[in-house]
């Protein structure tokens, strides 16, 4: 709030004085617009689908008859890879969506999988967003996001398509709670371990031949299909049946349109038996070939790009190119078959990620084109997401500054118009800067990954993907280990043991921070070692917060607090203050928390912190309530619930009304007590929140 629009408090919290009444409130804008639309998490269909009769008609009797069972129907899609898997299972949910009038949700544990694995609670926060939970309301833990998920999908009628599991094991916890729901599985292999779930297996064939020669028919409308029908079916058997391969194929015939089919099949046979490679290879050999340089180069550097998705900007990074030599590539590479386009961006089928490689294996055989690439990409990724960083943030402790050196060639900067596109840029490039962290690590580029880390922080704050923040600040606190930076090494484990304590994992989060301890009383006497020394007894004390260790917590605070006084860091010393204000509400010493959250409040209005002023305003009124003065809370707690609507912050303005709630109960006035609650109750219900969950006082 801008100061001067609500009751200030100044000197000592007991001069305040506010009328007894807090105010009559009624359901507030967001809590009382109307449900959004039910989710449809699918693709644009394909111009093009093998129908696959006997496939849709065995699962349309399966939904048919599953009704007097306990839970959801799984139907398990297996097959190699390019077969389809996944275009079926679009088709399906697309045909049957009717019935499910809950919406469509999807999603690609492989966009989520690292090292093999999948966080199973990062693949529920995605499927909870579908389902129209705000971020904020996203519980953080697995546990919690399991019962928000079965909350939310109780007595509903959904449709889940679970992408690329590798075992039943990943594909279980993501069943919505309701035996009206249909889920579909695709996987390469069996899921031999979907134990007491009611499923349906369903193998994945190549296409007959007949079949692939109707899909070309359908991708090429080129008489010479009719006419030359033997050439047809040699090269839609040459494919495999893979309706990947057929797509390459039918835009290559495409491409030459004047040449005989018989010609054209003929040059791939001859390939084919002169360098002893499947046909399928051959026909992707055959559209590469015909690409333009910049196509052919980017091809063979997409391998490198650590992420599904890719756009102009980040292609014309690998490229080191201009964003209009990176966008002609991409559609050349569209248009050939290579790429598949997407609302978000160009996606590479992993069987033609497979071909780029092995191209580019021919064609740099030493790698330096590659490594170039990777560091160009890397190096591009670290500056935007530093400029993003600073814009979202504000100037705040940092190591690594900004990458100021252009990268090779007309590379462009993303233009940020403001903190909420800047937020929304990291957001939608999280899974390449997170793969950045680890593509920097592995390729020894040291200073770049735990550079990366640093505006991944903001991110996380606001955006809790557990194994990709846990994954990326090991990889940083290795990393700097490595590069022996001293300050890095410090804050990769501070930052990395909060992930860690809000997984319940605190005796790793302990270890973290005891190693980070210990590593700052090697750091020198600036400023800037004082305070990061300072900052790491913060993380002790609130990793002992989060343990309910409160005298632990209050020393940690109180030693930081006493080290940015001695070096004049005012934000340093509010901070601190407002920490142990808070923790000796919880040590039940009301009168304690309101000398500390006044004097907090003080400062951040004097400090011009208008985010700080609210949420010290907003304690200071909770510990006012229980020291037994609710009057003068009023103004304070009213001043928080108009800056969290001014933020868009429905979480916060669940919790503050929830404590005018309180207010209202001990000033006896218990019908608008009740109002504030149910409005509360509205918001959570709106927003995606287990009911009466996180709103306590």
């Amino acid at each position: 709030m801008v100061e001067g629009t609500y009751n200030s408090v100044s000197g000592h919290a007991d001069t305040v004085v506010q009328a007894a009444r807090i105010g009559e409130l009624h359901v507030h804008g967001a809590a009382a617009s109307p449900a959004p639309p039910a989710p449809y998490q699918l693709p644009p269909a394909l111009a093009h689908f093998a129908n696959r009769h006997d496939e849709q008609a065995h699962i349309a009797r399966a939904a048919e008859g599953h009704s007097e069972h306990a839970g959801p129907l799984v139907v398990a899609l297996n097959g190699i890879g390019g077969i389809g898997k996944t275009a079926l299972g679009f088709h399906v949910a697309r045909r049957l969506s009717e019935r499910y009038p809950d919406g469509v949700l999807y999603v690609d544990l492989d966009d989520l999988r690292v090292d093999g694995g999948v966080e199973v609670a990062d693949a529920l926060g995605h499927l909870l967003t579908g389902l129209g939970v705000s971020p904020d309301w996203l519980e953080r833990s697995f546990a919690g996001r399991t019962k928000q998920y079965w909350t939310h999908t109780r007595d509903k009628r959904l449709i889940v398509v679970v992408d690329n599991a590798r075992s039943g094991t990943e594909a279980v916890p993501l069943l919505p709670a309701s035996a009206g729901s249909l889920v579909i599985v695709t996987s390469q292999g069996l899921l031999y371990d979907l134990d007491g779930v009611a499923s349906v297996e369903i193998p994945v064939h190549p296409l007959a031949v007949d079949d692939a020669v109707r899909l070309l028919g359908h991708i090429v409308d080129d008489p010479r299909l009719a006419a030359e029908p033997d050439a047809v079916t040699e090269l839609a058997r040459g494919c495999g049946g893979l309706p990947a391969a057929l797509r390459v194929a039918g835009q290559w015939v495409r491409k030459y349109r004047r040449r005989s089919l018989s010609r054209l099949v003929t040059e791939l046979t001859a390939e084919l038996h002169e360098k002893g490679i499947p046909m399928v290879e051959a026909v992707w050999d055959a559209a590469y070939s015909g690409l333009g340089q910049d196509a052919a180069r980017l091809y063979r550097l997409l391998p490198q790009y650590p992420a599904p998705v890719v756009t102009a900007p980040p292609a014309a990074a690998l490229l080191g190119s201009d964003l209009r030599t990176a966008e002609d590539a991409l559609e050349e590479l569209e248009t050939a078959g290579l790429l598949e386009n997407r609302p978000e961006g160009h996606r590479m089928h992993d069987l033609l990620r497979g071909h780029a490689e092995r191209r580019a294996g021919q064609a740099d055989p030493a790698g330096t084109d590659r490594a170039d690439a990777r560091l160009g990409l890397v190096r591009w990724y670290r500056r935007q997401s530093a400029r993003a960083d600073l814009l979202a943030a504000g100037p705040r402790m940092t190591f690594a500054g900004l990458d100021t050196d252009a990268p090779a060639g007309d590379v462009p900067d993303v233009t940020f118009t403001g903190k909420t596109e800047a937020l929304r840029w990291l957001e939608s490039h999280r899974l390449a800067l997170y793969g950045c962290v680890r593509l920097a690590f592995e390729n020894e580029l040291y200073e770049h990954a735990w550079a990366l880390c640093e505006p991944l922080w903001t991110h996380f704050l606001d955006h809790p993907h557990y194994a990709d923040i846990t994954d990326a600040f090991r990889a940083g606190a290795a990393a700097a280990d490595r590069q022996e930076h001293l300050p890095a090494m410090i804050r990769m484990r501070c930052q990395l043991a909060r992930p860690l304590w809000e997984q319940q994992q605190y005796g790793e989060a302990a270890e973290q921070l005891r190693q980070a301890l210990n590593a700052s009383k090697a750091l020198g006497r600036t400023p800037q070692e004082r305070k990061l020394r300072a900052s790491v007894l913060e993380f002790h004390g609130l990793l002992k917060s989060a343990q309910e260790d409160w005298d632990g917590a209050a020393a940690d605070f109180e030693a930081s607090r006493q080290a940015h006084e001695a070096i004049g860091n005012a934000y340093g010393v509010l901070l601190q203050t407002y920490l142990l204000g808070r923790t000796a509400l919880q040590q039940g010493d009301p009168a304690r928390a309101v000398t500390l959250l006044d004097t907090a409040h003080r400062m951040a209005r004097e400090q011009d912190r208008e985010r700080m002023t609210s949420r010290t305003g907003f304690e200071l009124g909770r510990a006012l309530r229980h020291a037994g003065r609710p009057v003068e809370a009023g103004a304070l707690v009213r001043a928080a619930l108009a800056h969290s609507r001014e933020r868009g912050s429905t979480f916060d303005e669940a919790r503050v009304l929830t404590e005018l709630a309180a207010l209202a109960d001990d000033l006896g006035e218990t019908t608008e007590a009740e109002e504030h609650r149910k409005t509360a109750r509205l918001l959570a219900e709106r927003f995606g929140g287990v009911p009466d969950g996180g709103q306590s006082s």
